[in-house]
């Protein structure tokens, strides 16, 4: 196994924004267990800004992945509409990409071959070829284009995962607690490195994690959801610049708020 020393220094400024909105309206679903439906999401509304970075944060089993899955289009909501720039999801586009707990990197291919997956997939990957190059150098992965997976520290791995999303360009990434299998030491240096992609890069994302504190880190609105069938219990905005600092008095305060919406602030 083989790992990268990559020093990642955020932008102080962001670009001008790539990304999508996203409109989540008055959507609920159910699943169908043995003939009797299952509420999961419970008329949940919710708007999100081109280039903004919110993070949803539960209980777990309380629906926030299907919460993703219906605006990656990989599920059709049992009621209500999810609109990206106006236009109703109806399946899944390259321009909304997931990322998911597990980078699923093919083991027989190499990290440039992954990365390549979309625009091969699509009949582009000579036109894309000096993209993939560019992205690979982006996630600090250039000098390991040729590495297998079993090759790959488990940061390595997630960001190839990654690399293979922003190639697609995404408008809005999709991130499925993306980091919740790393080691400690190794999610705090991919969480500023993800701060650092999404900076540079402009796209919308939507985060679910457990972590509050990284929630707190990334995001710049938290989205609180209660018990199944979830429901938004309470927005709360996070206003601190980037990049931010884990001490800061503040973020200290508003992971009170949360631990409150979810009922912990009892333990702390």
């Amino acid at each position: 196994m083989v790992t990268a020393n990559v020093q990642t220094k955020e932008p102080e400024t962001q670009p001008e924004s790539t990304g999508t909105t996203l409109e989540v309206l008055d959507v609920s679903h159910r699943f169908n267990l043995g003939g009797e439906p299952l509420p999961v999401l419970d008329h949940i509304d919710l708007a999100v800004a081109p280039g903004e970075f919110v993070a949803l944060l539960g209980p777990s089993g309380c629906g926030k992945s299907t919460l993703l899955r219906l605006v990656a289009g990989l599920d059709l909501p049992s009621e209500g509409t999810l609109r990206v720039d106006g236009r109703q999801i109806e399946g899944p586009d390259p321009s909304r990409v997931v990322v998911f707990q597990d980078p699923t990197l093919f083991p027989w291919r190499t990290v440039w071959q992954n990365a390549a997956l979309g625009p091969e997939a699509r009949g582009q990957l000579r036109q894309r070829r000096s993209r993939i190059d560019d992205v690979l150098r982006l996630v600090g992965l250039s000098a390991f284009a040729n590495a297998y997976p079993h090759q790959l520290s488990g940061g390595m791995a997630q960001r190839a995962a990654l690399a293979r999303a922003l190639v697609n360009e995404p408008s809005l990434l999709i991130l499925d607690e993306p980091l919740g299998k790393l080691d400690s030491l190794t999610r705090i240096v991919m969480q500023a490195e993800l701060v650092a992609l999404w900076q540079r890069s402009g796209f919308t994302a939507l985060l679910v994690t457990h972590d509050v504190e990284e929630a707190l880190f990334l995001a710049q609105r938290v989205i609180v959801l209660s018990d199944r069938p979830a429901r938004i219990k309470a927005e709360i905005a996070n206003d601190r610049p980037y990049p931010r600092r884990r001490g800061d008095p503040h973020l200290t305060n508003l992971r009170h708020r949360v631990l409150a919406e979810l009922g912990l602030d009892a333990t702390w």
